[in-house]
């Protein structure tokens, strides 16, 4: 029902509802409407056999005309046609049994119009499994009587009752109508319900269309606005590149205390707009779940030690006290897991403690929660005596592009991405971040995190000469740099001559290839994006030329893309790694010297 009805109530529209389906609201329409039909048949048969002195016929028609009555009011109060229709079958069947073995001892065409009747509607409106169990509640006991009273085997002390022609022919003309009612009724309602199955059908299918297009748009969409970030990474991340390349290499020609100090203050702004550029490429990256967690063998200490490096001079130029308190049970253990996600989400977390603390402390805690032998659960603490959260932004916080209030966002800056990588990324693990905040006094950001544990010892190694300029082993290298942008090209001749590299340089990759036919190198930096022949292809056709020494020399891709996929594709074209653009040149130093060991000396 749409509205509850008093008892009262005589209307049908009260009892229909918007919520019924089309059969439901037909059965209650053939009940309301039926009955009326029914009622005035039944007075009719009760007044012709109540003057024919029919006492037992009497008895039934007033009985059926009172339980008409009260099941009609029942409808128009609580429409419960399913009991009303088992009610009335019931009803229906003691009457016709009456009929047949006491009141008239006969199966007439009456009897056999009830039956009909019965069958009808039982079907109708309770379905096949109670149609069948009334139909043949009716007919076997009638098929009984007919076989009994045809082998003269039927008596019993009471006369049977007679009745004229006149009440005959109310009874099979009210009976014909009431089976021409439900027949015709039903054909509307089964008409207009496979109308409105085609029309929903077809509606579907008009919807379905949509969402095809709509798939397509926003699939086109999600394609469009990967290329473009691609494309702005490229632009962006080139003259950063120039710019912090050449801040480190201004920075390690020994300036003066005043340029020190500009040259600080022009690399922390440019790793700023790269870290700004970092966050939204990689939330892209997580929303469109194109992230994949590697499984590497790292050293926790060490890794946390790096992370907190450059974390605790940013802290200490705030005047910040910063503690690292590292579990003295996972001094000795090698992990396995994706370092690179556990820099980001405590990097993103720490750096969210310094920025939002302007005075006290910032403490990062990892230590011990469960050791299960092959692995453990590590729980990972970044905690601060900054600004503190309100109780209630403490869910929104984790949302993109979202600070707790625009007075944080104006005051502190940011793009409000870094808690939502972090909460993107644990979910990906199915982990949880748990934080507790109160204003004014701090706040404090805890995971837990399993990792699979290496039975290696870690062994330190005092010799790290090989990472530092002026090694001679890198003075040696003949390098091929592939690379058309002349401001990068200069950078790289800079950075490589403070290792005593003088590098043979080629515009594209059409001419890396021809050089590299006509001379001997150890090792090729290869740009992605060049005019003639891109470097994909230009590592292709490297990999396929006849001499096995050339075709196989160590590739280093260098990218300022962003593609979601661009390990998977530098490795599918032939290179043996890659350094996204800005690098570090430490970074770069490490690839080459882990690719050029095999060199001769």
């Amino acid at each position: 029902m749409s509205r509850e009805v008093n008892f009262f109530n005589f209307s049908i529209n009260k009892i229909l509802s918007k919520n019924q389906s089309i059969l439901d609201q037909a059965k209650i329409r053939l009940l309301y409407y039926g009955f009326w039909i029914v009622a005035v048949a039944v007075a009719g048969l009760f007044v012709s056999v109540y003057f024919q002195h029919q006492v037992l016929l009497s008895i039934t028609a007033a009985i059926l005309f009172f339980s008409v009555v009260v099941l009609f009011k029942y409808l128009t109060y609580r429409p419960h046609w399913r009991q009303i229709s088992h009610a009335l079958l019931v009803i229906a069947t003691l009457i016709n049994l009456n009929n047949v073995f006491i009141a008239l001892q006969t199966v007439d065409i009456i009897t056999i119009q009830i039956i009909l009747l019965i069958i009808l509607f039982s079907f109708y409106m309770l379905g096949q499994s109670w149609g069948l169990f009334y139909s043949l509640l009716n007919l076997i006991p009638v098929l009984a009587f007919m076989v009994l009273e045809y082998n003269s085997n039927y008596f019993i002390a009471l006369r049977p009752e007679k009745v004229d022609q006149s009440t005959i022919i109310i009874g099979i003309f009210a009976n014909f109508i009431i089976i021409i009612y439900i027949h015709s009724h039903f054909y509307s309602a089964f008409f207009n319900n496979i109308k409105q199955l085609k029309e929903t059908g077809d509606e579907q299918q008009r919807l379905n269309g949509q969402l095809e297009v709509a798939i397509d748009k926003a699939e086109k969409s999600s394609q469009i606005k990967s290329e473009f970030l691609s494309t702005m990474s490229h632009e962006i991340r080139t003259p950063l590149n120039a710019i912090i390349g050449m801040s480190n290499l201004m920075m390690m020609a020994n300036p003066r205390p005043d340029q020190q100090e500009n040259l600080n203050v022009l690399k922390f702004s440019a790793n700023n707009l790269l870290s700004i550029v970092n966050d939204v490429l990689d939330f892209n990256k997580i929303e469109s779940g194109k992230v994949i967690f590697e499984n590497l063998k790292f050293n926790l200490v060490d890794l946390l030690q790096n992370i907190c490096g450059a974390e605790i001079l940013k802290a200490q130029q705030k005047g910040l006290n910063f503690a690292l308190k590292i579990d003295p049970l996972l001094q000795n253990k090698i992990l396995f897991g994706d370092p690179t996600r556990v820099s980001q989400i405590l990097f993103n977390l720490i750096s969210n403690a310094i920025k939002f603390t302007p005075q006290g402390n910032i403490w990062v805690k990892a230590f011990l929660y469960e050791d299960k032998h092959n692995s453990i659960i590590i729980s990972f603490i970044v905690k601060d005596t900054g600004i503190g959260i309100e109780k209630n932004n403490l869910e929104s916080i984790f949302e993109p592009f979202t600070q707790e209030s625009i007075t944080t966002t104006r005051q502190y800056g940011g793009t409000g991405l870094g808690l939502a990588i972090v909460k993107r990324l644990l979910e990906l693990q199915g982990l949880h971040m748990n934080v507790s905040s109160k204003i004014g006094e701090g706040s404090e950001f805890s995971f837990n995190m399993e990792f699979a544990v290496s039975t290696e010892r870690v062994r330190y190694t005092a010799d790290k000469s090989l990472l530092y300029p002026g090694n001679e082993l890198l003075s040696s290298l003949k390098l091929l740099i592939a690379e058309d942008n002349p401001v990068n090209v200069l950078l790289m001749k800079k950075l490589l001559s403070k290792w005593n590299i003088i590098p043979t340089i080629a515009e594209n990759g059409e001419r890396a290839i021809e050089v590299l036919q006509y001379g001997n190198f150890d090792l090729i930096l290869m740009d992605l994006q060049m005019p003639v022949m891109n470097g994909f292809d230009a590592a292709k056709e490297i990999r396929k030329l006849p001499d096995s020494k050339k075709a196989g020399i160590p590739i280093i891709a260098l990218t300022a893309a962003a593609l979601n996929d661009i390990k998977e594709q530098v490795l599918n074209a032939g290179m043996n790694d890659y350094v996204s653009k800005p690098f570090k040149p430490e970074e770069l130093m490490e690839k080459i010297q882990s690719l050029v060991t095999a060199v001769p000396q």
